[in-house]
This record gives C-alpha cells, sequence and structure tokens, in this order.
C-alpha cells in the first residue's frame, strides 16, 4: 500500500515540503499526496519529478486532487 500526504488545508509551499519530507524520511516507491488547490498540484507534481519520481496519476477527488507518484 502507498504512504499518503495529506496535504489538503495547507497553501504552497507547505503541501510541498510535506511531499519531499516524506520522500527523503522514507524513499517510498509509491506515494500518493492530496491536495485542495491547482497550484499546489503542480508544484507537488513538478517537486515529485525533480526528486526522479514519475506522475502515475492525477484525479479529481472531492474538492481536491489525489497524486499518484512512483519512483523510476
Amino acid at each position: 500500500m502507498a504512504a499518503t500526504v495529506d496535504a489538503r488545508g495547507f497553501s504552497c509551499p507547505q503541501p510541498v515540503l510535506m511531499t519531499l519530507q516524506a520522500i527523503k524520511a522514507t524513499n517510498p516507491s509509491e506515494l500518493v499526496v492530496l491536495v485542495d488547490t491547482d497550484t499546489s498540484k503542480e508544484n507537488v507534481v513538478r517537486a515529485a519529478q525533480s526528486q526522479g519520481y514519475a506522475v502515475k496519476e492525477v484525479s479529481e477527488e472531492g474538492e481536491g486532487y489525489r497524486i499518484c507518484i512512483e519512483r523510476r
């Protein structure tokens, strides 16, 4: 099961920092990040890619987004 970062309710750069912290702490093969703004979605995707992760899926979930990333 993928690790999950729930960054809903936080404004940037907090979702990016939370995502990077989870990547550095556990180096997961797959990570799900929940965000609630377009800006957070775009910034988390860029940050994940900069750490060697590929975006597997971005889907709308409720009033936000579910971003699934995986290590390349």
